[in-house]
């Protein structure tokens, strides 16, 4: 089949990046797989970021860019057995024979005129990154066929000595006009500082940041909050190094969605929490807010910790840290979590879908 892959933020180097490289790298093994976008550099940034295997992928024109006409876009649609995009909302026309949507994150609304009812005739089918994901959306979709496809997780894993680290990996972003980060990450420096106020010994907090220059300057004020304190940044680390990170860590935190109107906001949670199945299949514990697509990954008690409360997010991680037999049993069983997220289970499920 000749298959063709569209995601709008190729450029972005984020998490539904990664997801959609996986699959063009899946398909491609028995289907002749292109990516549309026009900006070679851009894939080669991806493919460092995320090594993949590439060679049977190749680059098409960029038939939903601007300077395309719906005319030329509708007619080379015609060559593609499949097209699969990631969409954030929006719909495009295409007359390829099947059309199926990626969604990664709940949706405040999507038109409802005669010409998306058109367009939406022509999906074949809908995948989601979570459950979480796929519950808020489905409304907007509700005769189309949907389907839970979790994101690819490769794990790396290194005999090196783990050391007393309290690891977070993520992009600094803001949101609100300004007013927070969205991965709470100052929340998270604030509570550690906490803890180390309260007496807690021997541990450091890390944080792996990628910040983009425009952020730059936001992004020092959380450097500042952190002086004088066992607290790190590593910014804008390759793939390779941020690895050696998760190797070393002990500990995961994660706070996306505290303190927020989940109801009114379901998109300030965390869609799914591809950093956290990172972790854990190295054995890193996760202490994790208890929302959105952390709760699919992680059983409290189990193979790491869900908090609600703040209180309960230092009561937690204090257990953790203080009991090794513990934080043996949550390790391994965390590792054991995170192969239900591989690579292969990922392409497996794929197939399936697409059968």
């Amino acid at each position: 089949m000749r298959i063709g892959i569209y995601d709008p933020y190729l450029d972005d180097l984020g998490g539904g990046e990664k997801y959609m490289l996986t699959i063009a790298s899946c398909l491609s093994k028995q289907h002749d797989v292109r990516i549309f976008w026009n900006e070679q550099k851009d894939f080669d940034q991806l493919v460092q970021r995320f090594p993949v295997d590439i060679n049977k992928i190749s680059l098409a024109r960029n038939i939903f860019s601007p300077d395309v006409s719906s005319l030329q876009r509708i007619n080379i649609t015609r060559q593609y057995d499949v097209l699969i995009v990631l969409s954030d909302g929006s719909i495009p026309f295409v007359l390829s024979k099947k059309l199926y949507l990626h969604i990664q994150q709940p949706l405040p609304r999507i038109a409802t005129g005669w010409k998306n009812k058109l367009k939406l005739s022509r999906v074949s089918g809908i995948w989601y990154n979570s459950a979480f994901t796929k519950s808020m959306n489905e409304q907007f979709f509700s005769k189309i066929h949907s389907s839970i496809l979790y994101p690819p997780v490769a794990v790396h894993e290194k005999n090196v000595q783990k050391e007393n680290i309290v690891l977070h990996v993520g992009r600094f972003r803001l949101q609100h006009g300004g007013s927070d980060d969205y991965k709470k990450q100052r929340l998270m420096i604030n509570t550690f500082k906490q803890m180390i106020d309260d007496g807690i010994k021997g541990w450091k907090f890390l944080l792996a940041v990628s910040v983009k220059e425009k952020d730059m300057q936001a992004f020092t004020e959380l450097e500042m909050l952190a002086k004088g304190y066992p607290i790190t940044f590593s910014l804008n680390k390759s793939n390779t190094q941020l690895w050696e990170l998760y190797n070393k860590a002990k500990i995961y935190w994660h706070a996306s969605g505290f303190g927020e109107d989940l109801d009114l906001y379901p998109e300030y949670a965390e869609h799914f929490g591809i950093s956290t199945v990172e972790a854990m299949g190295v054995g890193v514990v996760p202490v994790v807010f208890n929302a959105g697509g952390q709760k699919e990954i992680v059983t409290d008690g189990k193979n790491g910790f869900l908090w609600d409360t703040l209180e309960d997010f230092q009561k937690k991680t204090k257990q953790v840290m203080e009991d090794k037999t513990l934080w043996k049993k949550l390790s391994e069983q965390a590792k054991l979590r995170a192969e239900d997220f591989s690579t292969e289970a990922f392409c497996e499920a794929l197939y399936r879908l697409l059968e």
